[in-house]
């Protein structure tokens, strides 16, 4: 199963804070234990709020909304995207993640949707396509 792990934002990353460099050598490590046991495919630290974005839409009108955003508790600073067996063994991943020991955080774990969790909506003609384009575009990654 695909999960996704959001690392939620605090004020120190709201206010851009970078972390130590004793904290981006652990994260390394732990990114290396990651990718070694074929867990990691894919994560990134995000910028503020402040330099991003949000686009609404309301009865067929959008309208973009420029951060900063209020609400640091219900924003993300970070992402990884793993590929483990269940969801106790994200969590156990994420138990192990190195954390600044004098500060407040929070990582959510969110199972991806896979194709079959669409069920018969996802008709083989819609299968086909989404299958299309993920080579497409994994192809122009390389």
């Amino acid at each position: 199963m695909r999960v996704m792990i959001l690392v939620k934002a605090s004020n120190d990353s709201e206010a851009g804070a970078l972390p130590s460099e004793e904290l981006l050598t652990e994260m390394g490590k732990y990114n290396e234990e990651l990718v070694k046991a074929g867990v990691l495919l894919a994560g990134e630290g995000l910028h503020p709020s402040a330099k991003g974005a949000r686009v609404r839409f309301s009865g067929g009108k959008q309208t973009v909304i420029d951060g900063p955003f209020t609400e640091t508790k219900e924003l993300v600073a970070g992402f990884w995207l793993w590929q483990v067996a269940s969801m106790d063994e994200a969590i156990e991943w994420v138990k192990r993640c190195p954390s600044d020991p004098g500060a407040e955080a929070e990582i959510e774990i969110r199972p991806v949707f896979e194709p079959d969790d669409f069920g018969p909506a996802l008709t083989p003609e819609l299968r086909e396509a989404e299958q299309r384009l993920r080579a497409q575009s994994a192809a122009q990654q390389r």
